[in-house]
């Protein structure tokens, strides 16, 4: 598994390797059932000490996305096809959506620069295999219906 870090990055990098191994499972790379390097080797890897690895591996398993067994080391335990996330992971991420969006909102991009990079980061995933999204096979046809946007009251529009 090739993983590139930033050493001079603000983001720890226990949360950089974290972020790589998420975005790998997103992209296909990393399927449910394939290995990861042991933390000593990916340690080895970066230049960086073990304990780093072990605490990146440590968020991945308590996010339910690894497994680590003494013997099989950490293993992919989720991907895009393992079907629903477990119960209460979309009310948790909701809440980190919400800081992102806001971020966004605070530094100035508008609502459709925001959702023009949602769609581009999106683009780079590979799509659930068993829940699609809105207008693709293997999605309710409910689901496909176009969302509702209410429009603010008259007295409020530019």
């Amino acid at each position: 598994m090739l993983l590139s870090i930033e050493p001079d990055s603000p983001v720890p990098i226990y949360q950089q390797i974290r972020d790589r191994i998420v975005e790998a499972i997103a992209q296909g790379v990393q399927p449910a059932g394939s290995a990861l390097p042991s933390t000593r080797q990916l340690a080895t890897d970066l230049g960086i000490n073990f304990h780093t690895v072990n605490k990146s591996y440590d968020i991945l398993r308590q996010e339910g996305l690894v497994r680590i067994n003494r013997k099989s080391g950490a293993v992919i335990h989720r991907d895009t096809g393992s079907g629903p996330p477990v119960p209460g992971y979309v009310e948790e991420w909701s809440a980190r959506l919400h800081t992102l969006l806001a971020e966004a909102t605070a530094q100035g991009l508008g609502p459709q620069d925001i959702v023009d990079h949602c769609r581009r980061a999106l683009d780079g995933f590979t799509a659930p295999k068993t829940h699609g999204s809105p207008g693709t096979p293997g999605t309710p046809a409910h689901e496909s219906a176009p969302a509702h946007h209410p429009q603010p009251p008259e007295e409020s529009r530019p």
